[in-house]
């Protein structure tokens, strides 16, 4: 195993610390926000353009897909020319998807614009990279934290989506120069896009941090032969993958099992989202305090534990038994039928789990690879993204293939305790080496 790199960063400046972190954090709030927002806007835009579910489906695929494959070449990109310079050109590369996705008129074109859209997804590693060399190593947990809250992008949409439709006529306003129903709210985005680019670039310290400058590209992407950098890329599918795939399913879920409107299944699902978000930085200090490796196997455990009442279906046990006159009587026991907030409470656990592992997660890349969080972190981010997009549909999957909708938290189980399993049987294979003369005392003990 990779033992962490004397390497740290260079001290900093509090304020320019502190300017890095409000911006980049704001910054990935907003891109998020836009990354995940054909979530709500799909029903208008499925009535408009009389889609099925299948092609509105591919509207936030195509979106996720492309926010997470160049992940591991943005993280590159930011060790070399610094997340200023970075950051805010992907903020005003991003509006001009937003605003023609405001004035599109076909599907075909409207699918190619979410996929040129969703590259606002991959901001994740540009951030990650750029706090990890502002912050000392006993903070870069915490500062990697609050960074990471900015998922709660994906719950903002939810809110302010429904209210702009209603508010804004279909003409829209100023003669038309905003547009009227859901394109509003990618052109607003795209407004708020460009005043954001402007901000990082103006107000972020120009005299940034470039630690892959200089350095050969071969030697940066080194460490992605590591198995270690895979492993925490199972990691991060199991806390990030899964989030954006269950933030997706879930209202589907609250309307298809327990009979909910939209309204309320999107609120519901809100409650998932902001702990699995907001708590990042409880993460970053749980592992800044206590270790990154104890705050994941925290997570893991809480999650495997409430994924394991989520994953048994309804139901009852039924028994045969002998009756009067020699008839066999059946007898239903064990009855398990979880209502709505029971269930709700679960799915809260599961997003505090989520919450903490994210950011815990990214705690284990600055210690192992300090010079090199870049491309760590971005292969990581890149894997966690890439299984946000593979879950969707093997829910829909494994619903089919089983015929019960609880399959889904299954499906999250089963990936939990492989990456629960191998973290485990790692850490006992380091611990072995490291100390082999302690394995045979402690086995010769009763």
């Amino acid at each position: 195993m990779t033992t962490p790199n004397s390497s740290a960063p260079i001290p900093a400046d509090a304020s320019a610390s502190r300017r890095v972190l409000t911006l980049s954090t704001v910054a990935f709030t907003l891109m998020f926000a836009v990354w995940l927002m054909f979530g709500i806007l799909g029903l208008p835009i499925r009535q408009e353009f009389g889609l099925s579910d299948v092609q509105l489906s591919w509207l936030s695929a195509v979106a996720v897909l492309n926010g997470s494959l160049w992940r591991l070449p943005a993280g590159i990109i930011t060790d070399r020319l610094g997340g200023r310079r970075v950051m805010g050109a992907m903020l005003l590369l991003t509006a001009v998807p937003a605003f023609l996705i405001a004035h599109v008129q076909s599907y075909p074109t409207l699918l190619g614009l979410a996929f040129l859209v969703g590259f606002a997804g991959n901001s994740f590693s540009v951030g990650v990279a750029w706090n990890s060399i502002w912050f000392p190593r006993e903070r870069q947990g915490a500062a990697l934290g609050v960074f990471g809250a900015g998922n709660v992008g994906a719950s903002v949409t939810k809110f302010i989506g429904p209210a702009m439709i209603v508010a804004i006529p279909a003409a829209g306003l100023l003669g038309g120069f905003i547009p009227g129903g859901w394109r509003a709210i990618p052109f607003l985005y795209g407004i708020l896009l460009v005043l954001m680019g402007l901000a990082v670039l103006i107000f972020a310290p120009h005299q940034d941090r470039t630690p892959g400058q200089g350095r050969p590209l071969r030697e940066m992407l080194a460490p992605l032969r590591n198995t270690l950098v895979w492993r925490f890329g199972l990691y991060y599918v199991v806390f990030f993958g899964a989030y954006v795939a269950l933030s997706a399913w879930m209202p589907k879920y609250y309307v298809d099992v327990f009979g909910l409107p939209l309204y309320q299944a999107a609120l519901l699902t809100a409650l998932f989202i902001f702990p699995a978000s907001l708590l990042r930085p409880l993460g970053g200090y749980l592992a800044d305090r206590y270790g990154a490796r104890v705050a994941t196997y925290g997570a893991f455990g809480l999650m495997a534990a409430a994924l394991l009442v989520m994953s048994m279906p309804s139901g009852h046990i039924v028994l045969y038994m002998p009756g009067a006159d020699g008839a066999t009587v059946t007898r239903d026991v064990m009855h398990f039928t979880p209502g709505v907030w029971p269930f709700t409470a679960l799915l809260f656990v599961v997003g505090v789990a989520m919450g903490i592992g994210k950011a815990s997660v990214y705690k284990h890349i600055p210690e192992y690879f300090p010079r090199d969080v870049g491309a760590v972190g971005g292969l990581v981010g890149m894997l966690g993204g890439l299984g946000g997009f593979f879950l969707t549909p093997l829910f829909a999957y494994a619903k089919s293939a089983t015929g019960f909708p609880q399959s889904t938290f299954i499906v999250v189980l089963l990936i939990t305790l492989v990456a629960l399993a191998w973290m485990h049987l790692s850490i006992m294979r380091m611990m072995n080496r490291a100390a082999p003369h302690l394995q045979d005392r402690i086995e010769a003990h009763p």
